[in-house]
C-alpha cells in the first residue's frame, strides 16, 4: 500500500547499511531516497540514521522505528492472507530461517508440497546459524525458524521439537560401513571432517569428547554441510550430520550413514518455532502445521 512505501524505504536502508546501496535495490536515485529520509526525520523531529563515513546506521529512535515498520509489514501480510481466505484463495508469503541441515532435502520437499496446494504462496528461505535464527524472528525478518540445537530460546514460542541422532557419513566401501552403528573411538582411527565450532552437530560432538578420553583431530573443517556431506564420496574420510540433512537411502550421492553410538554422543533437538506472542499470517501458520505434522510423523514428537 502506498502509505507504507516511505517505511519500506527506511527498512531497505537499514538492511543495506547505505542509502546508495538501498537506492540501487529500490531502483530510485540516492538523492531522491535521501530526501525521503530527511522529510521523515523532519516529520518525526529526530534523526533516524547516524551518517557514517561509509554508510549509515540506525539511531536509537531509528531502532524503535524499524521495529514498528517490520511489525506493520508483518501485520499487513497477515491481513492480506486473511482477506484472501475470505475469497477461498490462499495467498501470502512465508519467510523461514533455518539451519543448513534443512536445506538439501527437507525444506525443498515441504515447500513443494505446500505450493502444490497453494501455488500463490511465495517463500523466502534464509540460512541462519543457531543464534541468528532467533534474532531473525525478533526483528520480523522471518515468520518461522527451524534450528538444530539453538543457542537460546528466550524469544521463541516452540511449535514442535524432534530428536536427531548424529550420524557418521562415509563412502560405501569404508571399513566402518559394515557396522549398524559406530563408536567415536573407531571413528578416531580414520581421517575426519568436522563442522566448525558454531554448529549444533559440532556442539554435540564436543560435549561428548569433554566427558571421554577420545581425541578427534579433524583433517578438514568447514562451515558448509553440503561440502562435508559430499567429501566422503571422494576419499576415505568420515563426516557427521543429522538425519534430516541426509539422503533417505544409503548410496545416494555416493555415501552411506551410520548412527553414532548413543553411549558416545547424545541426541540433539531440532526446533520449529515462531516469535513468542506473535500471531502468524495465515499462510505461515498453515505451513508451520504441515511441517509440524511431517516432523512428528517422520521423527516422532
Amino acid at each position: 500500500m502506498r502509505h507504507l512505501t516511505p517505511l519500506t524505504y527506511i527498512d531497505a536502508i537499514a538492511r543495506a547499511g547505505s542509502i546508495r546501496k538501498a537506492a540501487e535495490t529500490l531502483a530510485i536515485t540516492s538523492t531522491a531516497l535521501n530526501r525521503r529520509v530527511l522529510a521523515l526525520e523532519e516529520e518525526l523531529g529526530v534523526q533516524i540514521f547516524e551518517r557514517l563515513p561509509r554508510g549509515v546506521r540506525l539511531s536509537t529512535a531509528g531502532e524503535l522505528l524499524i521495529h514498528y515498520i517490520r511489525t506493520q509489514s508483518s501485520d499487513f501480510e497477515r491481513l492480506k492472507s486473511r482477506i484472501a481466505d475470505l475469497a477461498g484463495e490462499r495467498r501470502g508469503h512465508v519467510a523461514i530461517a533455518c539451519s543448513q541441515a534443512l536445506l538439501p532435502y527437507f525444506l525443498p520437499e515441504q515447500i513443494a508440497a505446500y505450493r502444490a496446494q497453494h501455488p500463490r504462496v511465495t517463500f523466502s528461505v534464509l540460512l541462519r546459524d543457531r543464534a541468528a535464527a532467533e534474532q531473525a524472528l525478533v526483528d520480523h525478518s522471518v515468520d518461522l525458524a527451524l534450528v538444530f540445537e539453538p543457542v537460546r530460546l528466550s524469544e521463541v514460542q516452540v511449535i514442535a521439537t524432534v530428536r536427531q541422532a548424529v550420524h557418521a557419513v562415509m563412502a560405501p566401501d569404508h571399513p566402518l560401513a559394515q557396522a549398524s552403528s559406530v563408536r567415536l573411538t573407531a571413528c578416531a582411527e580414520y581421517p575426519l571432517a568436522l563442522p566448525t565450532l558454531d554448529y549444533g552437530v559440532r556442539h554435540l560432538i564436543d560435549l561428548a569428547l569433554r566427558r571421554s578420553s577420545v581425541d578427534l583431530e579433524p583433517v578438514v573443517e568447514s562451515d558448509s554441510f553440503e561440502f562435508l556431506r559430499r567429501l566422503p564420496a571422494h576419499e576415505q574420510i568420515i563426516g557427521f550430520q543429522v538425519p534430516i540433512g541426509l539422503p533417505a537411502q544409503d548410496g545416494i550421492d555416493g555415501i552411506v550413514t551410520r548412527r553414532l553410538d548413543r553411549r558416545d554422543v547424545p541426541e540433539g533437538m531440532l526446533y520449529l518455532g515462531q516469535l513468542r506472542g506473535r500471531t502468524l499470517p495465515v499462510a505461515a501458520a498453515k505451513f508451520a502445521s504441515q511441517v509440524e505434522r511431517t516432523l512428528v510423523d517422520r521423527y516422532g514428537g
